[in-house]
């Protein structure tokens, strides 16, 4: 079955960096679009960035410039370096797949059970 298996959450002060990862099995990761949820304490589940199957890449407005959402076909994992981070990108992030990626940015097919990240000011 399909198993989706983030880390690389953490505590890190503000303007500091962190790699989220994403380990996937059990489908044909080369043929799903890919992408990173967030969820922060009392809002809403949103979408941080995706990949499609031929790289194409979409960010939430407020991420552009600071995040990058990359897919290794190879290792069959997806990964999301966040730098500058803010306060306001605290939340659980979850890996999430899709064999057609037309619902992005409000809910995908498979989901990660989630990595913590908290930005301190």
């Amino acid at each position: 079955q399909v198993q989706l298996v983030e880390s690389g959450g953490g505590s890190v002060q503000s303007g500091g960096s962190l790699r989220l990862s994403c380990a996937a099995s059990g489908f044909t990761y080369s043929s799903y679009c890919m992408a990173w949820f967030r969820q922060a304490p009392g809002k809403e589940r949103e979408g941080v960035a995706v990949v499609d199957t031929d790289g194409n890449t979409i960010y939430k407005d407020s991420v552009k410039g600071r995040f990058t959402i990359s897919k290794d076909n190879a290792k069959n994992t997806l990964y999301l370096q966040m730098n500058s981070l803010k306060p306001e990108d605290t939340a659980m992030y979850y890996c999430a797949a899709d064999p057609w990626g037309g619902t992005w940015p409000t809910d995908f097919s498979y989901w990660g059970q989630g990595t913590q990240v908290t930005v301190s000011s």
